[in-house]
């Protein structure tokens, strides 16, 4: 016992050691030829959904705001299929354009009871997935559906975690991964403690989450819960922002705003989530109707610049 006890004081006396000569983000070296930000920046197109634009004029906007990434939803890239579009030709704007499909928003009924229903869920999440590869994505939304309305039936979590498996394993055949999507208002998957329960259960090694700063407000988590997620099992974040009033109970998607202009503390969330190695992308993610009122252009450009102001709060 006294070897063991000599043994993890010494331990902790170099671990305290290597912390104390760890660089901050804000003062470590960054090559040249990298970008100054640790993440990447994606406009999720429901931002601009107002603006009625097919998702080759979505790819324009996004590409002229600057932005790394898009994440388009899956019903604008089937009515571009159906008006004649080539998704060849979709994915050659989008590489010539600087792009990169970060994720997708599909709604594959996956978690429903009903054994038919589900079946058919997974054929559609099968689609959705080719959709996606087609255009050089690998990764896709994987909300609650069939278990996030009151009159549904919730499954217990341990079910939910062999249906998510499920799902990722028609990931392992199309070679797109599923994100396992939280959802504030939802039955269930509305909190962090669901979400990461249901993404372990799963056993499955591609198993990941899709988080969002609304939508843990929203479901009543603390963000504290964001550090028991493993960093490099959140591939995208939905960037987003909301008012103090309506209050919780009251408040839904449409009242979102753009980052920094409502009450979440981000560049206190953000550089805990930099810390602890988050290195992926933040997709702005909102639904607010004022904004489907004024130019598409304007409303990227401004959402990517108080994303990025609110990351570069965080790291100094």
């Amino acid at each position: 016992m006294t070897n063991r006890r000599d043994f993890l004081v010494a331990a902790g006396t170099a671990a305290a050691a290597c912390g104390l000569h760890r660089p901050s983000l804000s003062n470590a070296a960054t090559p040249t030829d990298q970008p100054a930000m640790p993440v990447r920046f994606a406009l999720n197109t429901s931002t601009i959904r107002g603006q009625k634009l097919s998702i080759d004029q979505q790819v324009e906007v996004v590409a002229q705001a600057g932005y790394d990434g898009i994440e388009p939803w899956i019903r604008d890239i089937e009515q571009y299929v159906k008006d004649g579009g080539q998704l060849a030709t979709l994915k050659k704007q989008i590489d010539d354009a600087g792009l990169s499909v970060v994720s997708a928003i599909g709604f594959a009924n996956w978690i429903t009871d009903d054994d038919s229903e589900r079946a058919r869920g997974l054929e559609q999440a099968k689609r959705d997935m080719n959709l996606v590869k087609a255009i050089g994505g690998t990764y896709i939304a994987a909300p609650p559906i069939g278990a996030h309305k009151a009159d549904q039936a919730s499954p217990p979590l341990p079910v939910i975690a062999d249906r998510y498996r499920s799902l990722l394993e028609i990931g392992d055949q199309e070679g797109v991964i599923p994100q396992l999507e939280l959802w504030g208002f939802s039955k269930t998957l509305s909190k962090l403690s669901e979400l990461a329960y249901v993404a372990t259960g799963a056993q499955h090694d591609s198993a990941c989450v899709l988080p969002d700063f609304y939508h843990i407000y929203k479901g009543g988590s603390d963000f504290a819960g964001l550090a028991m997620i493993e960093s490099s099992r959140m591939h995208c974040f939905h960037m987003n922002d909301y008012p103090s009033d309506p209050p919780l109970n009251e408040i839904g998607d449409k009242h979102r705003v753009f980052p920094g202009d409502g009450v979440c503390e981000l560049p206190k969330i953000i550089r805990g989530l930099l810390d602890r190695g988050f290195a992926g992308v933040f997709s702005l993610e909102l639904f607010n109707p004022e904004y489907w009122e004024r130019d598409a252009l304007a409303v990227c450009k401004e959402g990517l610049q108080k994303s990025k102001a609110v990351v570069q709060a965080a790291m100094q």
